[in-house]
């Protein structure tokens, strides 16, 4: 078989492989149910930007962290109590996810309407695209139809969800766990253009890299120098934090993509992408082409959406998205 043969079988086991996931959703799940349902989410997102656009990569994170572990199904939302630790006080999670507050706005809004009937899962789905939108983005239409999971995990999330020091075959295998593609892994990585990163996840290229170079030799002087300004050797101080893209941390762009072309990101897990010839290749593709990208993130974003959903009789619909019913 040709290449161009190739490249169109992928395409169609791709399409047919969404087809799948997207039947067991539904697009305008709630018209009939609860038709102001992504409006009044949208209305608390932009609320809550308004106020703190940091939320806005916090919440799109959020949506990525739930989708990982346990598929979508609202688990990350669910508070810790005495007798469990919950995916969301997990070290994976803690302190970096924030925007819960966001979630429980909607929520209490959706409950005075429609009581019982809109689930946790999708008003975080709804809020992610909403973040993506409102920051520049590509806005996208959203299937629903989720509903909410009763298991709430930490060890979970430290055992799903990729570190910072991943190199790009674990970064690979990881989003193959969850049916995604290494180009899509490559598009999704994307949303790093957005957001900040505390200093912990990244000071191990800083400092005491190995025992011929104190910083990791893959990033650029100049930056890692300003890196250490900000972030003091030793310290565990987790209110530390830096930007992810210095340049415009606020906005849904390709910078991303040439900051890791001038060695210039935070993580390991960004850098690596131009360690291999495919994902190097896409790295590059996405640098030059915005919207190509754009349209490939919300794409990627409704897949990921889709992961081991809970639908039908499954689960349950959270009243409060902190606590199972």
């Amino acid at each position: 078989m040709g290449s161009k043969g190739k490249l169109l079988l992928a395409f169609v086991v791709s399409l047919c492989s969404t087809v799948q996931l997207e039947a067991q959703l539904q697009m305008g799940f709630y018209s009939s149910t609860c038709p102001l349902a992504e409006l009044i989410v949208q209305q608390e997102v932009m609320k809550a930007l308004q106020s703190n656009i940091g939320l806005a990569p916090g919440l799109v994170r959020m949506h990525f962290h739930d989708c990982f572990v346990r598929g979508c199904d609202g688990s990350v939302l669910i508070n810790s109590t005495d007798n469990n630790q919950a995916e969301r006080d997990s070290r994976a999670n803690n302190p970096s996810l924030r925007g819960f507050e966001v979630i429980d706005s909607a929520k209490t809004r959706l409950e005075a309407l429609c009581p019982g009937v809109v689930s946790c899962a999708d008003i975080l789905a709804f809020a992610a695209r909403d973040c993506v939108s409102m920051t520049g983005g590509m806005t996208y239409r959203v299937p629903a139809g989720r509903r909410d999971g009763r298991t709430s995990l930490a060890t979970e999330a430290s055992a799903n969800l990729p570190p910072p020091t991943f190199d790009v075959d674990q970064l690979t295998q990881r989003f193959a766990n969850k049916g995604l593609t290494q180009d899509e892994m490559v598009t999704l990585s994307g949303a790093h253009t957005i957001g900040r990163s505390h200093c912990t996840s990244f000071s191990n290229r800083l400092y005491n890299f190995n025992s011929t170079t104190a910083s990791d030799p893959t990033l650029d002087s100049t930056y890692a120098s300003q890196l250490t300004q900000s972030c003091p050797q030793g310290s565990n101080d987790p209110t530390l934090v830096v930007p992810m893209d210095p340049s415009t941390p606020y906005t849904m762009d390709t910078n991303y993509y040439s900051n890791i072309l001038a060695n210039k990101v935070l993580f390991t897990s960004d850098q690596t992408l131009i360690t291999n010839s495919s994902t190097a290749a896409s790295v590059r593709m996405n640098a030059m082409n915005r919207m190509l990208w754009r349209n490939k993130f919300a794409a990627a974003m409704v897949k990921m959406g889709q992961i081991e959903v809970l639908t039908g009789s499954d689960g349950e619909i959270r009243k409060v998205c902190s606590v199972v019913n």
